[in-house]
């Protein structure tokens, strides 16, 4: 059975840097990001230089990469001269982030966001990845089945696939965070026409 999404997301304004895309697996999350943000969808890199700092863009200087990769709490300089396949799974992911935030785009979808970390290490990189992003210039928005990073992320909006509702920051009053996120989503709008 092929499935489609039908519907739109209303966040064509300009008001937010960091957008969630949240549900359990299987509920549409990957389609829809694929759909509605098929250029910024980001789902992993090519990795074939023997120095992960080698195989980022390279119009780069080292001071900018280094930065980034700091900037997504990946800050260690001898981990930075391995290989991408020497590195741990959450100093991939962190690698991956920063080589996205890299990219001559506006806006990044980062799908498995977390998904492959230990949650104590998720929570602290979604704090360092969401405060990178508030620092550039850039959107981001984390596509994840864990609803712990949201408290960490600090969305500006939140898109849950297991209801189909939308809430923005500014709905509930207060960050949308994971201890509000029901009364966020009561406040949100349905989308009726969502097909999965």
């Amino acid at each position: 059975m092929e499935t489609h999404f039908k519907g739109t997301l209303p966040i064509e304004s300009d008001d937010w840097q960091v957008g969630v895309i949240v549900g359990r697996s299987g509920s549409g999350k990957t389609n829809i990001a694929k759909q509605l943000f098929p250029d910024a969808y980001i789902k992993g890199f090519n990795y074939s230089h023997k120095c992960v700092l080698d195989d980022f863009p390279e119009g780069l200087e080292t001071s900018e990469v280094t930065r980034a990769l700091c900037s997504v709490g990946f800050a260690s300089p001898p981990d930075w001269l391995k290989s991408y396949d020497c590195l741990s799974q959450g100093e991939k992911m962190r690698v991956d982030i920063a080589r996205a935030l890299c990219l001559d785009s506006p806006l990044v979808v980062f799908d498995e966001f977390t998904s492959v970390v230990d949650r104590e290490i998720a929570k602290v990189s979604a704090y360092a990845i969401s405060k990178a992003v508030r620092r550039s210039k850039k959107k981001f928005i984390a596509v994840t089945c864990h609803y712990d990073v949201v408290d960490w992320l600090e969305p500006d909006w939140v898109f849950c696939t297991d209801t189909m509702e939308f809430s923005r920051k500014k709905e509930v009053g207060r960050p949308l965070n994971s201890r509000f996120i029901g009364a966020a989503l009561n406040c949100g709008r349905c989308f009726g026409s969502i097909i999965i």
